[in-house]
């Protein structure tokens, strides 16, 4: 059985997360969705209560079978979320983003959500305007630089075997030209062994821009997830800053899974 967390701040953002999941995990039997909501103050508890059941028969008839909810008084959101995510043993969380303007806000402090940088489990981050349509293309976006010791093999098949989607692996380097350097070849060969039972298909595209690389491989493999290995602060710095998220495919439609290795 998986447990997958969706936090619940009753937000239109975080509600569109749990029908984002309602959707995708319909009719499945092994997993168990658990619903979260922390409160501040003792008089919401009863709030809670209510929209949380709520919650829980609109997602009750998209098809989810087992679902449970946990609220708890509290303020620190992101250590009581881990604990809940490490005692329950967690396969996913999947969490909102507001705006555009917040991708960054989301891993500098905000309220919004620091988990997708806590080394707990992967974290599924679903756009406002993202609506699930099912998952048949899932990109891997990989630096392709010590592939053995720094890719969350086990966390990755967890996701890819919850969907029958297709496995694109991408790298994006300048440094790109006719062929590839034996280094390269090298780590695309352990990729291969990883991930054999997924057939991957392999991507090295030689472009300055990693944004607008990633984004047009979206556009062109019509890509429902794309899943990155924040390996350190400054990459997810990097990644989410504002300038460039702007010109990202998952920052308008597309979830983004942050999986740690």
């Amino acid at each position: 059985m998986k447990d997958i967390i969706i936090p619940i701040d009753f937000s239109e953002t975080s509600l569109n997360a749990a029908r984002y999941a309602g959707d995708m995990l319909a009719g499945r039997q092994d997993t168990n969705v658990i619903l979260y909501n922390m409160f501040e103050e003792e008089d919401e508890s009863a709030t809670a209560t209510q929209y949380l059941e709520s919650l829980k028969a609109e997602l009750e008839q998209k098809g989810l079978a087992r679902i449970e909810l946990i609220k708890e008084r509290g303020t620190d959101f992101i250590d009581f979320l881990g604990r809940l995510a490490y005692q329950k043993n967690a396969e996913l969380i999947v969490m909102g983003i507001t705006e555009k303007e917040e991708w960054r806000q989301l891993f500098n402090g905000s309220n919004s959500i620091k988990m997708a940088e806590q080394n707990v489990c992967p974290v599924l981050i679903v756009p406002t305007e993202a609506k699930y349509t099912g998952m048949n293309n899932i990109a891997l976006a990989s630096d392709f630089k010590n592939v053995d010791a720094t890719t969350p093999v086990l966390s990755i098949k967890t996701v890819l075997e919850i969907f029958t989607a297709s496995l694109h692996i991408v790298n994006v380097d300048s440094d790109h030209y006719v062929s590839l350097t034996d280094e390269y070849l090298a780590e695309r060969a352990k990729m291969q062994k990883m991930f054999a039972e997924f057939n991957p298909e392999f991507y090295f595209i030689g472009m300055n821009d990693f944004y607008e690389a990633i984004e047009q491989f979206s556009r062109d493999k019509q890509i429902d997830l794309i899943i990155i290995i924040p390996k350190n602060h400054s990459f997810m710095n990097n990644l989410f800053s504002t300038s460039h998220t702007k010109k990202l495919a998952f920052n308008t439609s597309v979830p983004l899974l942050a999986a740690h290795s």
